[in-house]
């Protein structure tokens, strides 16, 4: 069988229709984790006038060379402030609060004495100080949030000062998750023997989907039974996006997925590529709808649901990157096992500024186990054609905290 290289089964994902990207929209409280589907602009500057930074009284600067200056009210957050300072007049100004017409300084109330209603002056301050100049932190028209946008703490809290009430966000893809294989069992469900395995496929590629964005439909654990696992695909596809298994993608007896798919009416996209783990991944697509069936180790299966899953979900999200990327040096010499692209789990450094990347408590073995992806792990990449890489080499590095 010939297989596709790595940049081939890319090129081919990222040319695949996914069509335009739907869209809700949700109130501003049910928006974390959701990506923007507008640009979100500013349509007033911030702030839109001088502004006090701290307590403290508005002054002149000039006036810190007088014996004193003399306290005309006080200037409380929120209030309309419209008296206009002459010279020698200060007014008590409180954080936030908009600075009175005639002041360009803000002198903190611990620099001051007050004597009846003047102000002496103990400590001076530069001219402007705690003053937040009209548009410091953004000016009206300015984007402040991009269109794709995933909507974190600090994005919720920006559309909030804007008094965004109603968001324009994008529908979350249906992905449909299942497990293949008379050997896998479902969480609770009971033992017969020690040759039965735990399923965990299912749910951590359910929670990978869900951390991008997506709407998960759990569907479970299949046998290996071409009657079952048809009917299951079937269904899936009435109400998902994107359908995701994992095992019978192989070559043995009971892989039947491989040959399911094709007669469900899919067309095939590719099948095989030159990848370690995962080199029997397969992605077709049916009616607009995807169909991703990967390896049955989990390891692999987590994997290539990053590397071919992952760039759909962003597509259908209208988000710009599926992952980060990052170049990185080898903090010691690396052999690769094989001829093919390899993803390894690593662990990722900074150190003087610069990302470094060691392998300290990674197993070698087979494509099974998942627990290599514990901790703050990274898949590092490396080439067809790389063999034996040596301390410091710069190598790409796919970064999985940041999803």
């Amino acid at each position: 069988m010939k297989y596709l290289s790595y940049e081939t089964s890319q090129s081919m994902l990222d040319l695949a229709h996914v069509g335009s990207v739907r869209f809700e929209s949700i109130s501003l409280s049910k928006s974390l984790g959701r990506f923007l589907a507008e640009d979100i602009v500013a349509k007033y500057s911030d702030p839109q006038f001088p502004t006090a930074s701290m307590d403290g009284y508005a002054i002149l600067h000039a006036d810190l060379e007088k014996d004193s200056i003399k306290i005309l009210g006080v200037n409380p957050a929120g209030s309309n402030e419209t008296r206009v300072l002459s010279a020698g007049e200060c007014i008590k100004t409180f954080t936030g609060s908009k600075m009175p017409q005639g002041s360009d300084t803000l002198i903190p109330v611990e620099n001051v004495t007050v004597q009846e209603d003047t102000i002496i002056i103990n400590k001076k301050v530069p001219k402007g100080f705690s003053v937040r100049p009209i548009a410091e932190g953004y000016k009206a028209g300015d984007i402040l949030i991009k269109k794709g946008t995933k909507i974190g703490f600090a994005e919720l809290g920006v559309m909030a000062a804007l008094n965004r009430v109603m968001l324009k966000v994008a529908v979350r893809p249906r992905v449909a998750v299942l497990s293949t294989g008379s050997e896998i069992l479902d969480l609770g469900e009971p033992s017969s023997n020690l040759a039965q395995i735990r399923s965990s496929n299912n749910y951590t590629l359910a929670a990978l989907f869900e951390s991008c964005g997506a709407e998960v439909i759990q569907l479970g654990v299949v046998g290996d039974d071409k009657i079952s696992i048809t009917k299951i695909f079937e269904n899936a596809l009435s109400c998902a996006d994107i359908v995701v298994s994992t095992g019978g993608v192989s070559v043995g007896d009971y892989d039947f997925v491989k040959d399911i798919v094709p007669r469900l009416g899919a067309e095939l996209i590719f099948k095989g590529v030159a990848i370690k783990p995962g080199k029997h991944v397969m992605l077709a697509q049916k009616s607009g709808k995807f169909i991703l069936a990967l390896p049955g180790f989990a390891y692999s299966s987590t994997v290539t649901a990053i590397l071919y899953v992952l760039p759909l979900l962003a597509k259908m999200l209208g988000h710009e990157k599926p992952y980060t990327v990052i170049a990185a040096k080898l903090s010691e010499d690396f052999k690769k096992r094989s001829t093919l692209t390899e993803f390894t789990a690593c662990n990722v450094v900074v150190e003087d500024g610069e990302y470094f990347v060691n392998f300290q408590g990674k197993k070698v073995g087979s494509s099974a186990i998942l627990t290599n992806l514990l901790g703050e792990s990274a898949l590092m990449v490396s080439g067809e054609e790389d063999n034996y890489l040596v301390k410091d080499t710069l190598v790409s590095v796919i970064l999985l905290d940041r999803f």
